[in-house]
């Protein structure tokens, strides 16, 4: 599956259902452009049973405010709407992979 962009007005139709990862970044961030190509990676390896979603600060700071975001990259996990997780910083595939995996 393809990561989407997701924005503050959509945020919460796209993490109702199923498993979603949200990236909370920036284009500047230095380690969010190290964990995007794992982020790629993860979201060819998982397929249909994982959605990868990205979501720029930046641009859509009411989301990130409302989750606490204070540090970039976050990685959120959602599981039917309901966050069941949260990674702070550049995260190795074996760690995301293992991070995901009791949710499937």
């Amino acid at each position: 599956m393809a990561i989407i962009n997701v924005q503050d007005a959509k945020f919460q139709d796209a993490i109702q259902e199923g498993v979603v990862l949200v990236d909370f970044w920036a284009p500047w961030c230095g380690p969010c452009k190290m964990i995007a190509p794992v982020l790629e990676e993860l979201s060819q390896k998982l397929g249909e049973s994982v959605t990868i979603a990205k979501l720029n600060v930046d641009d859509n700071p009411e989301t990130a405010s409302n989750y606490g975001v204070m540090s970039i990259p976050t990685l959120k996990l959602f599981k039917d709407g309901v966050e069941v997780g949260t990674a702070v910083g550049f995260r190795p595939l074996a760690d995301l992979e293992a991070w995901i995996a009791p949710q499937l």
